[in-house]
């Protein structure tokens, strides 16, 4: 099957391109490797007859040469930056779907009227924000804000992005204009064992979790650790761990699809022998559901608060992000469905992401859905990420079936 054999060489070329070889794959957005990976995505688009873009925003445009980029078209496509030491199919999937379905659509003499996308910065452990590119795409982040974005390096997303197409004077021209996209599928690995413990290649994704997120920082009283009785401790480190664990229980009590994750720590003094005086822990909370975000979040300030009076600590909770769950239009969803069964591929299930994608970011502006491809046991971030190239070969001919024409129905 050829759509299989482009894809694993599509795929194992980007892993080359990592600044971890043998480690993952480390691709920084705008770092050599990322570049690199841009530039074969590129010649493979140029190959197959398409012409391509990239907008004032750094994001990545192509189109088959016979549709004009000022005429409507589906969009389709994801991201090549990756976490440090991540997989080699997280966001390359979306990618490489949308480049063998026009691939293939040339090869069959046919044209298709879809735009390939690839988003820049999605990620956001480059510059600390993530989906930069679809973000001003929607129109969600300005130019002032995207100088305002630092890299480790200290250099901004604009001066960063210069040397490969980011415009600073014309970042609002990468706006999304009214009646350009038809609609958005994206492409993306679930990220979680659902599809493959079941063993279905593939699903739609009928909604996109919604997000809280937070910072907490724990106030308390730095003491000699040995001459501090148990009772006369103001342990701020104690206390977050405490949290920790109120964080856990809560999101197994709020709903089966909720969840609560504390993935970063930090504590002062940060001595072996002293009582931290303060500790900083980000909270992230994910539902589908906006009911239970907002019950979620009340309850998390009110464990927060009661933790916090028992142990005799102060505390200082800031709002880091809310993205709310989003539903993805029925009529899209509806099509992908179609054009699985029409692909001989049956009927295939509907599911829920639980992480955010760029897709979310559109989805207010666009007619938008998903299709997930099954994950090996739900591994992603991680070297041993893996998806089955004849999964992704199934999700490409069904994104090209669905985007044939510019119907929505």
């Amino acid at each position: 099957m050829r759509s299989v054999e482009h894809i694993q060489r599509d795929i194992e070329t980007i892993a080359g391109f990592t600044e971890t070889p043998g480690q993952g794959a480390t691709r920084p957005t705008f770092s050599p490797a990322w570049a690199a990976a841009r530039d074969y995505v590129i010649r493979e688009l140029e190959a197959c007859g398409c012409r391509v873009q990239i907008d004032p925003a750094g994001n990545l445009r192509a189109r088959s040469a016979a549709v004009a980029f000022e005429t409507p078209a589906w969009l389709s496509g994801s991201h090549l930056d990756t976490v440090p030491h991540g997989g080699n199919f997280d966001g390359v999937v979306g990618v490489v779907a949308a480049l063998e379905a026009l691939r293939a659509a040339r090869e069959a003499g046919k044209v298709l009227p879809m735009e390939l996308v690839v988003w820049a910065e999605e990620e956001g452990t480059t510059f600390g924000l993530g989906m930069l590119g679809s973000r001003a795409v929607a129109g969600t982040i300005d130019a002032d804000q995207l100088a305002s974005i630092k890299n480790g390096a200290g250099q901004s997303y604009l001066d960063a992005g210069a040397a490969h197409g980011v415009v600073p004077a014309r970042i609002a021209d990468a706006r999304l204009q009214p009646g350009r996209a038809v609609g958005l599928i994206e492409v993306h690995v679930e990220q979680g064992p659902g599809l493959w413990n079941n063993d279905q290649p593939v699903a739609v994704v009928g909604a996109i979790a919604g997000r809280k997120q937070y910072r907490l920082t724990v106030k308390g009283v730095a003491n000699h650790a040995g001459s501090t009785r148990m009772s006369d401790r103001f342990d701020a480190l104690a206390g977050a761990g405490e949290v920790i664990v109120a964080m856990e229980r809560l999101a197994r009590e709020l709903a089966h699809d909720s969840v609560i994750t504390v993935g970063q720590i930090s504590c002062k003094p940060n001595a072996m022998n002293v009582i931290a005086e303060e500790a900083t822990l980000t909270i992230d909370f994910r539902s589908p559901s906006m009911d239970v975000l907002g019950r979620g979040d009340v309850l998390i300030r009110k464990q927060i608060d009661a933790i916090s009076d028992h142990r005799r600590l102060t505390y200082e909770l800031d709002d880091v992000e809310f993205h709310p769950a989003l539903a993805m239009d029925e009529r899209v969803c509806a099509r992908l469905h179609k054009a699985a069964a029409k692909c001989g591929f049956g009927e295939i299930p509907t599911t829920t992401s639980g992480a955010l994608h760029d897709a979310a970011i559109l989805a207010p502006l666009v007619p938008t859905a998903m299709l997930f491809v099954a994950s090996r046991d739900g591994i992603s971030h991680n070297p041993g990420e893996f998806s089955r190239y004849e999964d992704i070969a199934t999700a490409a001919t069904i994104l090209g079936e669905a985007v044939r024409n510019r119907s929505l129905d």
